[in-house]
């Protein structure tokens, strides 16, 4: 079973916050066993209260908790937490070859940013696009911004999902690997302190949500999408 996360004071935290949490909390200890010794402290207890209450944030950030994830057949489900911005329809050349209709979600830094899979299907196409880091719920971060490009062969169709940095979400981490089976609600990745992702659907897939809804990942049914 692959670790993706562990229980930090209560919180379920995503295995990428211990990366910057663990060594935050532990300058932030420094700073304060050496204020503890100064007369007055210094600036030293500016400095740890700071680190404090980063590594507090952080922790939030990287929350990880568990969703229930629905078992209607013939769903798409949000990957991201946060609020959609954007219901239309594409032209996408590089998975489903056609025209396609496209779900795009912005996550704050106040959203859960643990992505997880739409569908159930086989990992069939995996890009990375190396790109700029516009705000990401501008229109061109689309196109323009870093960028991790997944096609999913479902047994309801082609689905393309688009992991995208913004300008301060500056690395997108992705575990998937070609010819991976994914299930439905699994995680697969995230990307750091606010982004975006996409979906992009086959036309004939029912969209079930509106603009400006708040989703959450694994759990918001975003399309219907029956066998072609």
């Amino acid at each position: 079973m692959r670790f993706y996360r562990r229980r930090i004071f209560g919180l379920f935290m995503h295995r990428e916050g211990y990366k910057i949490v663990l060594p935050l909390m532990l300058v932030a200890l420094m700073f304060t066993l050496v204020s503890l010794k100064l007369e007055g402290g210094g600036m030293g207890w500016s400095a740890s209260v700071v680190l404090w209450l980063f590594s507090a944030f952080c922790i939030f950030f990287f929350r990880d908790p568990e969703r229930q994830t629905p078992r209607e057949q013939d769903v798409v489900i949000s990957p991201a937490d946060g609020r959609v911005i954007g219901i239309d329809e594409v032209d996408e050349s590089q998975f489903l070859h056609g025209r396609a209709r496209r779900v795009s979600i912005f996550m704050s830094v106040w959203n859960v940013h643990v992505n997880r899979a739409p569908v159930e299907g086989v990992v069939e196409y995996l890009h990375y696009h190396r790109g700029r880091f516009h705000i990401a719920s501008l229109p061109k971060a689309s196109l323009e911004n870093e960028q991790v490009i997944i096609g999913i062969s479902s047994p309801q169709g082609k689905i393309l999902v688009k992991q995208i940095a913004g300008i301060l979400a500056r690395r997108v981490v992705c575990y998937l690997r070609e010819g991976q089976h994914m299930l439905r609600g699994e995680r697969f990745g995230m990307i750091k302190f606010g982004s975006r992702l996409e979906v992009f659907l086959p036309l004939r897939a029912e969209i079930r949500v509106s603009l400006q809804a708040q989703v959450r990942a694994g759990e918001t049914i975003v399309a219907s999408l029956h066998e072609a």
